[in-house]
Formats: C-alpha cells, structure tokens, sequence
C-alpha cells in the first residue's frame, strides 16, 4: 500500500510539473505527450517491481508460517509423548505400590511375635544410645554410639551379632558405673590443643586429669572452664594418687557432669563485687577503712588498758599511760586543798577521755552509713529492673538480672560491711570505757586518801 501511494504521489506530481511548464514556458503539445508517456512508463514500471517485491514478502511470510506450524506440531507431538509417559509412570508407581503394601504385609506376617520383640530393642537401643553418647565411660570405651545408632534406625529385622553387643554395652555400662579407673586419652586444652593426658575416672560421675576435672561433650574430653573450690580438686588429686589397698575420699557428681557445669557460671566473689557497680565499691572501701580503723583502735585501747592496769599495781606514775598522767597531775598538787586537787584530777581526766574515745564515732558513723549505702543501691538496681522491663519486656530474665544482681549485692555489701564494723566499735568502746572507768576509780582514791592526809 505505501509503494501505490508512492507511485500516485510521483504521478499527481508529474503531471503538475507538466501542467506548470506547458503554462509557462508555452511548449509545444508534441514535447507535452513526450513528458507523459515517459511518467506513465515509470508508474508503469514502478508497479510492476513493487509487486514483485509484495508477492516474494508473501512468499517469505508463507514459507516462515510453514515453519512455525512444523514446529508447533512438533511441540505438540513432544507434549503428548510425555503425557503418555506421565501416565505410563503413574500406573507403574501405583503397580509397586500395591507390591510394597503386599511385600509388607508379607513381611508382618513372617516375623510375627518377632516384630514386638525387635521393636523392643530398637526402642531399648535408642535409649541406651542416650545414655551412652553423654557418659564419661565413652571417652574409655569409644566407637559404642555408631552400632547402638544402625541398630535404633534400621528398618531390617535387627541380626543376631547385633542383638549380641546390644547386650554386651548394656552389660559392660552398668559393670563401668561401679570401677574407678584410669587410662589414657585425648584431652581438649584450653587453647583448642589436642594432647594425650591419664585420665582417672569414677564410675559415670567425674573425670579428671591432673588433679582438674573434665567434662565431657561431643564425644571429647575437656577441662573444665573454671576448676571446682580447693578441697574438691584436692579431693581429685588425693584419688588419682592413691596406691595400694584401703578407701581414699574423693568427690563425685550425681547429676553425672550438670552440677560440675554449674561451677563454671557461678560468679566469683571478684564477679559478685562487680555486680555491686559504684555503689558496692564504695560500700567496701567505707568498710576496709572502718574495719582498720576498729582494730587498730582496739588493740590500742586493750593495750592501753594493760598499761592502766599495770600502773594501778605500781606506786611510780609514768608519762607512758593515762593513769600514770593523771598521777603526775596529781603530784603536782599535793599541797592543795581537796578541792583544788580533785578539779586538777578532773581536767587530767578529761585530756585522757578524747585519746581514748578519738575515732570511735568515725567507725560508728561508717557502720549506720553502709547499709544505707546497700539500701541506695538496692534503689538504684530495681530501677534499672523496672526500666529493662518497660523496654524489653519480661521474656528474657537475663535481661532484668544486671538490674536484680545490683540491687541484692549491694544490699549483701551493706550488711557484710556494718555487722562488723558495729561489733569493733563495740569491742573498741568498751575497751575505752574501761580505761576511763579505772581513771576515774583512782582519781577517785587519790581524792579520799587527800583528803585523809589533810584531816590527819
């Protein structure tokens, strides 16, 4: 259609160039007819190439039509093959269907009581498997979990060798929980290292190697992450030591290995103290001073007291103690009246009294201060607590524990610090009570034996 429109365009346009030169240039009608023929030839001629070239299009878009139908049919004729496969494969799949629930049927009615008794050792298998994969007797005795394993999970009448060493690991299990052994094994370092170390152990309870216990996880032995307290490794040390005939105590655990796994998430008291925060800290330094403190001033004031005591039973006063200060005060009043010596006595007293008691209400301040201080960070703790709640919520304990930790340790700290800390300044200020006492029991008895003195 273009190339006609084409073509009628040219012609429209030929005969207005004729038309426009015949009126101006005023040719002669024979070159007109000359001029027309020519346009009708190239119309002509141009038609018949367009047409040729439409007729080898159509020829093209036929033959690419044959084609794609050749194609086509060809898909067609793969999609029927594979449906006709598809239907093949089904009936084939219902077939072996049908013979495996026969060959079953077949099966369960050939074993018979055998099945009750099989499953039971399958059963009995998994659950010994359990126990054996867990138990320290399996660093000893390896290898024990992959036969356990084939015979829990098939599917095939267990054979006889099978049930054999069924039997064989339940018997040698329950004879292993009562020896206390040792042998040799690998054991995992803390730096991932693998090392061959002797082993000793109780029965299914606890291992250990060196005087350090081990655990036991993933078929490998391992030390424990943070050994139990002193008197359980030596415990430990005192079993692997032991010769010869007779009973050596040792430790074990009854929870075979829960308890000893304990051990490595309790806190120690270091962990305990950094619970506390700023507030535990200071609640301890108020405590170390107050307990310094208190003893050293204990100690003077018993020694103090000694010296008194001493100084009653001698006649010569000494600058070295308060009694013997108080006597020289009073020598050097003797030719005074009664009064005059007893106010003497009085004031001599009263320097001795701030020596003595100097410090004491320092250690009774620091005893009603620190659990004060334990109260403010129980405060402190709960509401960080009650804050880790409003953000997180209550799922995760973890989360609230920092808050909880803070809030218990440092009541603990509180407590541990001002129990003490009261009983020094108790023991400190009886003590200076004492002493005073005898002061003034003495000046007491210079006064009256003055006073006899002047009256004789």
């Amino acid at each position: 259609m273009k190339l006609f429109k084409l073509a009628s365009l040219s012609l429209i346009a030929g005969l207005a160039a004729a038309t426009m030169d015949f009126q101006a240039g005023g040719f002669a009608s024979a070159n007109a007819q000359v001029t027309l023929d020519q346009v009708l030839q190239a119309v002509r001629q141009e038609r018949v190439e367009v047409s040729q070239e439409n007729q080898e299009r159509l020829n093209r878009f036929r033959n690419e039509r044959n084609q794609q139908q050749a194609l086509l049919n060809q898909v067609r004729q793969q999609v029927a093959a594979a449906a006709a496969e598809s239907t093949r494969l089904e009936g084939v799949m219902e077939t072996n269907k049908e013979q495996i629930a026969e060959l079953d049927q077949e099966l369960a009615s050939k074993q018979g009581e055998f099945q009750e008794l099989f499953g039971a050792a399958r059963t009995a298998a998994a659950d010994l498997n359990a126990q054996v994969e867990r138990s320290i007797i399996s660093a000893q005795y390896s290898g024990r979990s992959a036969m356990l394993k084939e015979l829990a999970q098939t599917e095939k009448l267990p054979t006889e060798d099978q049930l054999r060493d069924l039997w064989e690991i339940m018997i040698q299990q329950m004879a292993e929980q009562g020896k206390t052994v040792t042998f040799q094994s690998s054991i995992v370092q803390a730096d991932g290292e693998t090392s061959e170390a002797e082993v000793t152990r109780i029965g299914p309870f606890v291992a250990f190697s060196n005087g350090k216990y081990l655990t036991y996880d993933n078929s490998k032995l391992k030390f424990l992450a943070r050994q139990p307290s002193g008197d359980i490794t030596g415990a430990a040390s005192r079993v692997e030591n032991a010769t010869g005939d007779g009973f050596v105590k040792g430790a074990i655990d009854p929870s075979l290995g829960v308890l000893l796994g304990l051990v490595v998430e309790t806190p120690t008291l270091k962990e305990r103290i950094d619970q506390g925060r700023f507030i535990g800290k200071v609640i301890i330094v108020a405590a170390i001073l107050g307990v310094i403190l208190g003893i050293y001033k204990w100690v003077t004031l018993t020694m103090t007291a000694g010296a008194v005591r001493a100084q009653v039973r001698r006649k010569k006063a000494s600058k070295a103690n308060p009694l013997g200060r108080v006597m020289l005060a009073y020598e050097n009043t003797t030719s005074s009246d009664v009064e005059t010596v007893a106010l003497k006595l009085d004031d001599a007293i009263l320097k001795e009294v701030p020596k003595l008691e100097g410090g004491l209400n320092l250690i009774k301040v620091l005893a009603a201060v620190a659990p004060l201080l334990g109260l403010l960070g129980t405060v402190i703790g709960m509401i960080n607590t009650f804050q880790a709640i409003t953000l997180f919520g209550t799922g995760d304990p973890q989360i609230m524990a920092s808050g909880i930790s803070e809030a218990l340790v440092t009541t603990v700290l509180g407590l541990v610090a001002a129990i003490p800390l009261l009983l020094l300044h108790s023991f400190a200020a009886g003590a200076s009570k004492r002493v005073s006492q005898i002061l003034e029991e003495q000046a007491a008895g210079i006064i009256a034996e003055h006073a006899e003195g002047g009256r004789a």
